[in-house]
């Protein structure tokens, strides 16, 4: 099992600005320090608890500060851009980066954003998906390459001159095209099949209880079937709250209060998506309650914290009930108490994760 670190982030909004960029950029250079395989960042443009603008951009300012480990977007909304737009940003950072990008997508997460870039009323998967398509074929096909969908045109028909090189969009290091993830939240899903049958790999989200999450593997296994594959749920990312400390006491004060950084999180998750409606996904039971539905219920039942032994035996039985997977995406928290998030992000590669193989025999 790889080990990979995902921050969303959520921070209090009333942190500065630039100090929350400084902490999220110094817990991904760590990352890379202590081994993690990939880090993976989410962002939005109407969101001041989560305030990266640009993944792309953020991890440009690391490429030479954190040069191992892989850097993926968790994810690119690609309804709210032009095609061309992200076809080359993200082919000029996987050169950046030495093809250690990750290419995640979706169709959109927080409402505001949404509404912002004129998508609220729109089949946003229709949207991502036809843009995929239009990136896929700069990164792929011949110029002036023509395309022309429901929601985009993109061509240089008219401006085309090759022997200069204008009108011809470049092509990522990675070919045919980076890795492409996306994120994986309601049960039973069908995207998750779509998706794997594409060859994308799906990211099942920290906030979403064990029981749905592991009705996203058969999902996963049905798209690899369908598309010819071996059936390996290797491909398969599994992202978790996660705080390692070293005595109980520690971490169960840090990552089980209610006033505390992971508290902070779940409320933000929680208020965002009931708004929509989607109580289902902190529900660990089908029965409970919508008014049942607490961040003190969220970190006592979806969080996992303790000792080096005990989030080792914690992750060995969400293992045990979710299915195999083949990497565990420790997601960062605001960082209340600086000293604290590092070590246990140290625990987790040093400790935990080699414990945790050895225990599957991996």
């Amino acid at each position: 099992m790889k080990l990979g670190f995902f921050i969303q982030p959520v921070h209090p909004v009333t942190r500065n600005y630039r100090e929350v960029l400084d902490e999220d950029r110094e817990a991904i250079i760590l990352a890379d320090r202590l081994g993690y395989e990939e880090a993976l960042l989410g962002e939005h443009y109407t969101d001041l608890a989560e305030p990266i603008t640009s993944s792309l951009m953020f991890f440009a300012s690391l490429a030479r500060d954190a040069p191992r480990i892989k850097l993926g977007s968790a994810v690119i909304n690609l309804p709210s851009y032009h095609p061309a737009t992200i076809a080359g940003q993200v082919a000029m950072l996987d050169h950046l980066l030495d093809g250690r990008y990750i290419f995640g997508i979706g169709p959109g997460g927080v409402r505001s954003d949404i509404e912002m870039f004129g998508n609220l009323d729109l089949d946003r998967n229709a949207k991502m998906v036809e843009a995929f398509d239009h990136i896929l074929a700069l990164w792929t096909g011949e110029a002036p390459y023509e395309m022309k969908g429901e929601f985009y045109e993109t061509t240089t028909a008219r401006s085309l001159l090759p022997e200069i090189g204008m009108g011809i969009a470049p092509r990522p290091l990675q070919q045919p095209h980076p890795p492409v993830i996306v994120t994986a939240l309601a049960p039973n899903s069908h995207g998750i099949t779509l998706a794997a049958e594409r060859g994308w790999t799906p990211i099942s989200s920290n906030y979403v209880q064990a029981r749905l999450v592991k009705t996203h593997l058969p999902k996963y296994l049905e798209g690899l079937r369908n598309s010819g594959r071996p059936e390996d749920p290797s491909g398969w990312r599994v992202a978790k709250s996660i705080f390692v400390a070293d005595d109980e006491a520690t971490a169960r004060d840090y990552a089980k209060s209610v006033d505390g950084s992971y508290g902070h999180y779940f409320h933000s998750i929680i208020t965002k998506l009931t708004q929509g409606r989607r109580y289902d996904l902190f529900k660990s039971s089908p029965d409970q309650a919508d008014g049942d539905v607490s961040v003190a219920h969220s970190l006592e039942t979806q969080v996992i914290a303790g000792t080096v032994n005990s989030v080792v035996d914690q992750i060995l039985a969400f293992r045990e009930e979710i299915g195999p997977f083949g990497t565990l995406v420790y997601t960062g928290h605001d960082w209340r108490d600086a000293a604290l998030g590092k070590r246990s992000m140290q625990l987790m590669a040093e400790d935990v994760m080699p414990r945790v193989n050895a225990a599957i025999g991996e």
